[in-house]
C-alpha cells in the first residue's frame, strides 16, 4: 500500500508506483480526462494511478473473486471515485459491449488467455491506445532457465480470424496451489512467441509507439509494449 496511509498489507510490490504505467502513458499521451479500460485490476494499485493521472473514468475488470475483493478495499482506503470495478470475464464484455475506450491497460492478463489473439483481435474493434505488458515464449531464454521450462508442454500451430501464429502450452503446476494466486481461470494458458505477438497487433491494426523488454524476469521473458490504433 502507499507509504502515506500508514496500512500494513505485508505486500511486497511497489504498484501504486509503477514505472511502467508512468513509460506508457508518457508515450501514449498521458489519460487527464480520458477513459481508461482496465483489464485484469489485481488489487487496483495501477487504477489508483490512473485516477491520479487524471483519467476521466475507469472501468476495470477482474475475473478472480478474492482480487476483486482487494480491489473494493483499495478503492474505499485511496478514495478512488471515477472507478467502477466489475467481477466477471473480460472477454465476454468486450464481446458483448460496443463501449470504445480512449486507452486499455492490459497489464499481467494476455499470457493468462486460452486464446490470446482473440484479446487482440477484441480489443482492436474497442480501445484506440493500449498498454500491454505480457510474458512470451521464447525457446532459448525459456529452456535456460529450469524454474520457466517445468510450465511448459509442448506446441502448436493456430489460427484466428486469419492470423497464423505458434501457442506453447504452459501449465500452472504447483502455483494453482497457492493461495495468493490469480492467474486464468482455467489450470493452463498458451503463450506467444514474441515475432507473433508483435504481429498480431500489426494485423489488427495496431501501430507500435514503444517497446521494452525483460528477458531475465523471473517468470518467463517479458515485454512492455505502448500500442495506438494505425
Amino acid at each position: 500500500m502507499p507509504p502515506h496511509l500508514g496500512v500494513e498489507s505485508g505486500g511486497v510490490a511497489g504498484l501504486h508506483e509503477d514505472v511502467r504505467i508512468d513509460w506508457a502513458l508518457q508515450l501514449l499521451g498521458g489519460v487527464e480526462g480520458k477513459t481508461v479500460l482496465e483489464l485484469g485490476p489485481l488489487e487496483a494499485a495501477h487504477t489508483s494511478m490512473l485516477e491520479r493521472a487524471g483519467a476521466a473514468h475507469v472501468t476495470s475488470i477482474e475475473g478472480n473473486a478474492a482480487a476483486f475483493q482487494r480491489c473494493l478495499i483499495v478503492k474505499e482506503l485511496l478514495g478512488l471515485r471515477r472507478s467502477r470495478f466489475l467481477l466477471g470475464n473480460f472477454v465476454s464484455y468486450l464481446k458483448e459491449n460496443d463501449t470504445v475506450f480512449d486507452l486499455c491497460v492490459a497489464s499481467g492478463v494476455l499470457y493468462h488467455m486460452k486464446n490470446p489473439v482473440e484479446l487482440i483481435e477484441l480489443l482492436s474493434r474497442r480501445v484506440e491506445k493500449l498498454f500491454v505488458w505480457t510474458h512470451f515464449y521464447d525457446e532459448e531464454l525459456v529452456g535456460a532457465d529450469p524454474r520457466t521450462k517445468k510450465y511448459f508442454a509442448g506446441c502448436w500451430d493456430a489460427t484466428h480470424s486469419g492470423f497464423s501464429h505458434r501457442l506453447h502450452a504452459h501449465g500452472y503446476g504447483d502455483a494453482l496451489d497457492w493461495k495468493g494466486f490469480c492467474g486464468g481461470g482455467s489450470e493452463s494458458s498458451n503463450w506467444m512467441e514474441k515475432p507473433d505477438l508483435l504481429a498480431a497487433f500489426e494485423y489488427f491494426g495496431f501501430k507500435k509507439v514503444g517497446e521494452r523488454e525483460e528477458p531475465t524476469h523471473p517468470h518467463g521473458p517479458a515485454i512492455w509494449l505502448a500500442l495506438e490504433k494505425a
